[in-house]
């Protein structure tokens, strides 16, 4: 058993986030008076240096937030699009492939990332950019430590890089040799980067100036780079090489937005808010909405065989919707008012029966009938484990519960009521080549998309794929009340389940209900390259105990046991009593960090 650690608590300012340098950097910009946007724009550079194989300059970041004026959940969109040579008959029908490669160069999107955070900062923030970009700028250039996650990571495409990707080999294998857990890295050309977007920074006014930068990148000399590096073919994970398709019209063409979060009562006094049906965040309302009425039950803080079994057989119902009916397809429609409604879930829950489903069970909302992508259809092909395949797109999670490279989380709140939790993701080191003139790599996320046409989530020039990505924010009786969210792809939502029930359900506080064993399904398609799925795949912390696996195994779970501690890296901000501000972190990890004030 871990140390019990002990829910942050403060009156001023709590942030929480996958890097304990990420969550100093918030809390400095907190305790110099900056706002909770300030902090997350601050500490979101920051992971995007120190954690470079689980996001990059070259990603994308969604958040959730409100505002200390406006208490109406709203989202902030930094997810770029497909560019406008990607389309399906290309890479089906030109190129031969059936998937998206997961790694190289066709599977890049608009990086979001910067348009994202720098819309943020220059809406709700208070900060320059210079002195939000300082506490990042200042560990590329001098130097961080690497933790212990890198240089596995690192290692595993250290020979790919030396065949195939020199550029990567060049800034990630210094002396060629594969650097070691502590050592010192510096990354000279994305602060040289950096540097030169703040030379382009150039306005009468804070916001003129941000939004100059802005430029500089989408419209100026990094579009440009992005642009010429595109043209060279580079080997992906099919075994050939490909050019890349982004263009500096792409970038020029595209921005960041901010739209409504989704909002669904749960029944229980609480209302939890999401990105819409472009993200695979609607999973989380509906799973609830699922378990509206059934007898969630917890020993001691822990999880029941029922429990688990209910929530898991929940969620395979609504990860089958993820995959008929979600995607960024503004024509056709996604039926998403039906799928997170009670109703619907009243009528889906007499599918979930005593024993494990094998199948994958879209419904019919409002009538219509589901279409699931062929490739989707088939389970068995063979799950992306990171481990086997690294660097093969967003390498999450393996079937152990093994992390190879994934994502970051960030959540901040503030005294006067701003609140927020971003998943920055992308630009993955061991996942494109890096670009030598700007010191960082592109995003792989087009991989999400499927080569058939007809789907939500088929590939479509000027969409958004239907991302991973899920931070998530919860309201008590109407008032934003916690901030919270994983990296972890698929098991995104999974994860932030068990949190939400360990703490609405089971009582737990914020470092409790994270502490407390978790699980996920298998059992739908995966969003990353090759895209298998395992029918009645549970993967469990032997945590619940000897006898709970025992009886998910009776009851026709494919149950892997993947250690104590091996589930999630959650973050968790939120206010608390008498006007205490609170912030917990994931105990698994050991770098991620919570802090209050």
């Amino acid at each position: 058993m871990a140390p019990r650690k002990h829910e942050q608590q403060g009156q001023h300012g709590a942030a929480s986030s996958t890097h304990y340098l990420g969550t100093a950097t918030a809390m400095a910009v907190l305790a110099r008076g900056g706002n909770a946007f300030d902090a997350a724009v601050a500490a979101g550079f920051v992971l995007q240096v120190v954690e470079p194989h689980l996001c990059g300059p070259g990603g994308e970041v969604p958040a959730v937030f409100v505002t200390a004026t406006d208490p109406t959940p709203r989202v902030l969109c930094g997810q770029g699009v497909a560019p406008a040579a990607a389309t399906t008959s290309h890479l089906r029908d030109d190129l031969g492939l059936d998937l998206v490669p997961g790694t190289g160069l066709l599977a890049a999107t608009v990086p979001g990332a910067w348009g994202g955070w720098l819309t943020l900062l220059r809406d709700h923030g208070t900060l320059t950019l210079a002195e939000a970009l300082a506490p990042a700028l200042g560990y590329a250039r001098s130097g961080f430590g690497l933790v212990p996650r890198i240089p596995p990571t690192i290692a595993a495409v250290a020979d790919h890089f030396r065949a195939h990707w020199p550029t990567s080999a060049a800034q990630w294998l210094p002396g060629d040799r594969v650097p070691a857990a502590g050592d010192t890295m510096r990354l000279p050309a994305l602060a040289a980067t950096w540097e030169r977007l703040l030379a382009a920074a150039v306005g009468p006014t804070r916001e003129a100036r941000i939004d100059a930068a802005r430029d500089a990148w989408y419209r100026g000399f990094v579009a440009e780079e992005i642009a010429a590096f595109c043209a060279t073919p580079v080997r992906d994970e099919s075994g050939r090489d490909h050019a890349g398709l982004l263009t500096a019209d792409d970038l020029a063409g595209w921005s960041a937005s901010y739209e409504d979060a989704v909002t669904v009562d749960t029944g229980d006094g609480w209302t939890i808010a999401k990105c819409a049906a472009w993200s695979q965040g609607p999973v989380l309302p509906q799973t609830l909405q699922l378990l509206r009425g059934t007898d969630l039950t917890y020993a001691d803080g822990v999880a029941t065989a029922d429990t688990v079994h209910l929530v898991a057989e929940a969620a395979k119902l609504a990860f089958a919707d993820r995959e008929a009916w979600y995607g960024d397809n503004p024509h056709s429609g996604v039926p998403l008012p039906t799928l997170v409604s009670a109703a619907y879930a009243d009528a889906r829950r007499a599918l979930i029966g005593d024993t494990a489903s094998l199948e994958l069970r879209p419904g019919s909302p409002d009538g219509r009938e589901p279409r699931l992508a062929g490739y989707a259809a088939r389970p068995g092909a063979p799950r992306g484990d990171g481990v086997s395949a690294p660097g093969l797109g967003e390498p999450t999670v393996s079937r152990t519960g093994a992390v190879r490279g994934d994502t970051v989380h960030v959540d901040v709140v503030d005294a006067a009521g701003n609140m927020i939790s971003a998943t920055p993701s992308g630009g993955w080191l061991q996942s494109s080549p890096t670009i030598p003139a700007l010191g960082f790599c592109l995003g792989t996320r087009a991989q999400m998309f499927w080569l058939e046409d007809g789907l939500p989530g088929s590939l479509v020039p000027g969409r958004r794929p239907r991302t991973t990505l899920s931070p998530s924010l919860g309201l008590r009786d109407g008032e934003p009340w916690i901030a919270f969210g994983t990296p972890g792809g698929d098991q995104q939502d999974q994860w932030q389940l068990c949190f939400w029930l360990a703490h609405t359900v089971a009582g737990l506080d914020l470092q409790a209900a994270i502490d407390a064993p978790a699980w996920h399904s298998t059992a739908f398609p995966a969003s990353f390259a090759p895209r298998g799925w395992e029918p009645g795949g549970l993967v469990v912390e032997s945590r619940l105990g000897a006898g709970t696996l025992t009886a998910l195994a009776a009851r026709g779970h494919l149950v892997t046991d993947a250690g104590p501690w091996a589930l999630g890296r959650l973050c968790a901000v939120g206010r608390g009593g008498g006007g205490l501000l609170r912030a917990a972190a994931d105990t698994r990890s050991g770098v991620g960090a919570a802090a209050a004030h």
